[in-house]
C-alpha cells in the first residue's frame, strides 16, 4: 500500500494546492470501489489519475476503453465481445473489454463520445453486472469498478439529450476536476525537472527559456509540456537548453510577447489589424500576398517608427521602471542579461 502511494506521488508531479488536493482524492478513492468521473481538458492527465486510483489497491486488471477510437458497428463487439459467425469477419469467439475488466477497473476514456444505444447497454451492465456478447443468446457476468473521463461538459450534453441522465448520475458519484496547466503554473518548474530526469542526462533550462515556458498558456497541457522538453533535448546536446531550442509554437509566443512589450514601451503606437472586410470594404492596396477576403485596417499612428528605435525606447523605459536594475529589466523585456548588455552597447546606452 505505501509503495503504491509513493509511486502515485512520483507519477502525479506538482506542489500546487490543486495538485495536492487531487493526490488526497486519489488516496481516498483508491481505498473504495465507488465510480469516479474525471473532468478536464485533453492532456491534463486523466488516464494517469485513473491508473493511480487503481494502483492504490490494485486488484484485478486495469482495462482502458477508448470511446473516441471505437467506430461504427465494431463498438459493441469491442465492448461486449462476439460469438463466432455473428457477423461477417467474426471467425472466432472474442472476449470484449467489459469481460476483460472483470474484478478490476474499467477506464472509459472520453465517455462523452459513446453513442446513446451503447450508453443504455453500459448502464445495464453497471446495474445488473451482466451483459450479452454480440450474436449470443446467453448472458455473461462482469463486476468491475468504473472510472470515466471526459473533456466535455456532461451536464450540457445531458440537457442536449446526447448523454443519458441516468448514466451521468451513475458515473458522477465522485468527480475530480483536473486543472489545465495555465491555472497551476507553479507546477511547471517541477514538471520540467521531472521530464528532464525521464530523458536522462544532466540537462537544465536557462532562465530565459523558463520565463517563456511560464508565460505560455499550454493548450495541450502537461502532454504538450513533455513534448516540448523532448523537442529541446532532441535538438540540443546540452547541458543548457536555451529559448532558441523551444518548439515553433513557443517561439511564436516569444515573438508576440516581445512585440507587445515593444509597442507598449514605445508609447502604444497603432499597428495594422487584419480583419474580414464587410460591406463596402476592400483589401488594402499593395497586399497581394493576402487572400482577397482579408483586408488590413490601419489604426491611426503618429508616425512610422523604425524597429531599432522601438527597441531602444523599450530598453530605456525598462531601465527607468527598474531604476537601473539591468537584471530585472532584462527579465521584463524577455531577453537574457548578456543580450541586454550587448544592446546597451549597440545603442550607446551603457554608462
Amino acid at each position: 500500500m505505501l509503495a503504491n502511494l509513493e509511486e502515485t506521488r512520483h507519477v502525479l508531479v506538482g506542489h500546487s494546492p490543486r495538485t495536492r488536493q487531487v493526490l488526497r482524492l486519489i488516496e481516498k478513492l483508491g481505498k473504495c470501489r465507488w465510480p469516479a468521473l474525471l473532468l478536464g481538458e485533453t492532456g491534463t492527465g486523466k488516464e494517469l489519475v485513473a491508473r493511480a486510483i487503481h494502483n492504490i489497491n490494485a486488484n484485478g486488471p486495469f482495462v482502458t476503453v477508448d470511446c473516441s477510437a471505437m467506430v461504427g458497428p465494431l463498438m459493441e463487439s469491442e465492448l461486449f465481445g462476439h460469438t463466432k459467425g455473428s457477423f461477417t469477419g467474426a471467425v472466432n469467439n472474442k472476449i470484449g473489454l467489459i469481460e476483460a475488466a472483470n474484478n478490476g477497473t474499467a477506464f472509459f476514456d472520453e465517455i462523452g463520445e459513446l453513442p446513446l444505444d451503447l450508453q443504455a447497454k453500459l448502464l445495464r451492465v453497471l446495474q445488473e453486472k451482466e451483459f450479452r456478447p454480440v450474436g449470443s443468446l446467453s448472458t455473461k457476468h462482469s463486476d468491475f469498478r468504473i472510472i470515466a473521463a471526459t473533456n466535455r461538459d456532461l451536464t450540457k450534453e445531458v440537457e442536449k439529450g446526447t448523454f443519458r441522465r441516468d448514466l451521468y448520475f451513475r458515473l458522477n458519484v465522485i468527480n475530480i476536476r483536473l486543472s489545465p496547466l495555465r491555472e497551476r503554473r507553479e507546477d511547471i518548474p517541477t514538471l520540467i525537472n521531472h521530464f528532464l530526469t525521464k530523458v536522462g542526462g544532466s540537462y537544465s533550462v536557462t532562465a530565459e527559456a523558463l520565463e517563456v515556458m511560464l508565460s505560455y498558456d499550454w493548450p495541450g497541457n502537461v502532454r504538450e509540456l513533455e513534448n516540448c522538453i523532448q523537442h529541446m533535448v532532441a535538438i540540443n546536446s546540452g547541458p543548457l537548453l536555451h529559448a532558441a531550442d523551444l518548439p515553433s509554437n513557443l517561439q511564436s509566443h516569444l515573438i508576440e510577447k516581445k512585440s507587445q512589450y515593444l509597442m507598449a514601451a514605445a508609447g502604444g503606437q497603432g499597428i495594422p489589424v487584419i480583419t474580414q472586410p464587410g460591406a463596402g470594404e476592400t483589401s488594402a492596396p499593395g497586399l497581394g500576398s493576402l487572400a482577397p477576403s482579408v483586408s488590413v485596417t490601419l489604426q491611426p499612428v503618429a508616425s512610422i517608427i523604425p524597429l531599432m528605435e522601438l527597441e531602444r525606447r523599450a530598453i530605456l523605459n525598462a531601465l527607468e521602471y527598474t531604476k537601473g536594475d539591468r537584471a530585472v529589466a532584462a527579465h521584463l523585456l524577455g531577453i537574457g542579461r548578456t543580450t541586454l548588455y550587448r544592446k546597451l552597447k549597440e545603442y550607446e546606452l551603457a554608462g
